[in-house]
């Protein structure tokens, strides 16, 4: 299969190699990032699009997707599916899914959830809205790139799917984090402390896979100084959308909303930017009552 792969940071580095990898023809293009090995490099969106049977992109925010949504549409081949695997508003998706029919093109919204690791080890889950045959087109490609793909429905129903999920996500982070520093001021054991949520009401992935405790349960980012596996600004973008997509439709998402408040504080005014989103205990340990 022929791929254009637009956006090659830090995720879609991994993901194009790997598809390079498989012996698939991959061009891809980036403002900055270089190509990884096996990919042909292209001097345009535009150029890495044609000819391609599925155009895959990875980009920052509904904006630049929508503009580079522009430019490679118009070049794509009739029938070819663009593949969006960026985390964007649903707005933004349902937009670009419109004008791809428009010219005779499928389009699916398929954000990812596995972070840079599953990027390089191809073990993302894809979370995919859009046309089941396009869908099926892109199948063989999920399964190279990461270990599930699950079709949401209709345009924009992956992204809606990413941002309730990051909302859940941050929820029960900021939760883990504030009962750890509880448990600390009132002197219980943070080892006895996992030991009995790990196996308890109180399980979650937070807790028993991503634990914000360092040296408690599996290796995660608390055991490498909060450097980022996800990083907190990047929480903090998919609460902001969340809180978006809740206010268009009227949806009453309270612990959604101050989970946003809180994590715009530590980013913005407390030096949580470039740590791990699990770096919000040291901050509640840091932070009294009042």
């Amino acid at each position: 299969m022929q791929i254009g792969f637009i956006g090659l940071g830090n995720m879609g580095h991994h993901m194009a190699r790997n598809l390079a990898s498989a012996s698939h023809t991959v061009v891809g293009f980036d403002l900055h990032a270089p190509c990884p090995a096996g990919v042909t490099a292209a001097a345009s969106g535009a150029e890495a699009a044609q000819g391609a049977d599925v155009v895959i992109t990875m980009l920052p925010n509904g904006a630049i997707l929508r503009a580079v949504a522009a430019e490679v549409i118009a070049a794509m081949k009739p029938g070819a599916v663009l593949l969006d695997c960026s985390t964007v508003d649903v707005d933004s998706a349902r937009a670009v899914a419109e004008q791809a029919e428009a010219a005779s093109l499928a389009a699916l919204d398929a954000p990812v959830s596995g972070g840079t690791g599953g990027a390089d080890a191809g073990t993302l889950t894809f979370m995919v809205g859009g046309p089941q045959n396009a869908f099926a087109t892109a199948q063989p490609l999920f399964e190279i790139m990461g270990q599930k793909a699950v079709h949401c429905g209709g345009a924009g129903n992956g992204q809606a799917a990413k941002i309730c999920n990051n909302m859940i996500l941050g929820v029960t982070m900021t939760a883990t984090c504030e009962a750890f520093a509880l448990a600390d001021k009132l002197g219980l054991d943070r080892q006895a402390m996992f030991d009995v949520v790990s196996t308890s009401s109180g399980y979650s992935w937070s807790m028993n896979a991503y634990c914000p405790a360092p040296g408690v349960g599996p290796d995660s980012p608390a055991d490498n100084d909060y450097k980022p596996g996800f990083a907190a600004e990047l929480m903090l973008k998919d609460l902001r959308l969340s809180q978006q997509a809740a206010e268009a439709v009227d949806a009453d998402t309270p612990l959604g909303q101050a989970t946003t408040a809180l994590y715009e504080t530590f980013v913005e005014s407390e030096g949580g930017a470039g740590q791990d989103f699990s770096a919000m205990l040291p901050r509640f340990e840091r932070k009294s009552r009042g």
